[in-house]
């Protein structure tokens, strides 16, 4: 099974990195973009099976490591 974990900024907390690459848009011509947020997304293959069993690990995994949950959110994607 694979898991997808789309990692972001929560609402609030400034995003720099999204502020500059908005404005090189800007710069670019690009005038119909208000606002970017930047993320990320980690990809894992899993050996189980069990989608519940998966879900509850990857879970884990977020609140442990790959996502600072006091300043960012994330949101699981589970592909079998």
């Amino acid at each position: 099974m694979k898991a997808k974990v789309h990692v972001t900024l929560k609402r609030g907390v400034l995003d720099p990195q999204g502020k500059a690459i908005a404005h090189a848009l800007q710069t670019l011509g690009f005038a119909g973009v208000e606002d970017i947020r930047v993320g990320k997304v980690i990809e894992l293959q899993l050996t189980s099976a069990d989608e519940t069993a998966a879900r509850a690990e990857v879970e884990a995994m977020c609140t442990k490591l790959l996502a600072n949950t006091v300043i960012e959110d994330y949101a699981i994607e589970l592909v079998a």
